[in-house]
């Protein structure tokens, strides 16, 4: 991946992100594509760019790509918050079966790592292998 040159700067931020449904629960089975396509737009509307995802029963693994003048927390709040709104008003009616209590889906933590240590292929083999 090349480095992107601003006005004063140049960089380059990728960051592995895993999301875990809340409870673990297998909530994400048959609802994949409604997400991916959910987390997309988010993306497209935003500041950042997700060059790769993947989702497994119970979490999604992401590689984002952004600008230093935005913090990662802030993007993934972004997506777990926009996400959940827009699967629940999607896949009401699946989403109730698992959360029947509250309009949730992720878990409050999150896993975010920089791949400055190991090859963009090894985390994009990793992320491609999931599920």
């Amino acid at each position: 991946m090349e480095y992107e040159r601003k006005n004063h700067s140049e960089f380059l931020l990728l960051y592995h992100v895993i999301f875990v449904c809340k409870y673990r629960l297998n909530a994400l089975i048959d609802i994949e594509k409604e997400l991916k396509d959910s987390l997309l737009k988010i993306a497209t509307k935003s500041n950042f760019e997700i060059v790769e995802m993947e989702t497994d029963k119970d979490h999604i693994h992401l590689l984002i790509k952004s600008e230093p003048k935005y913090s990662i927390l802030s993007i993934i709040r972004r997506l777990k918050q926009e996400s959940t709104y827009r699967l629940w008003e999607q896949k009401e009616s699946h989403l109730r079966h698992y959360y029947w209590g509250e309009r949730t889906l992720w878990s409050d933590g999150y896993f975010c790592s920089t791949i400055g240590n190991v090859s963009k292929e090894t985390v994009l083999e990793y992320i491609r292998n999931q599920g």
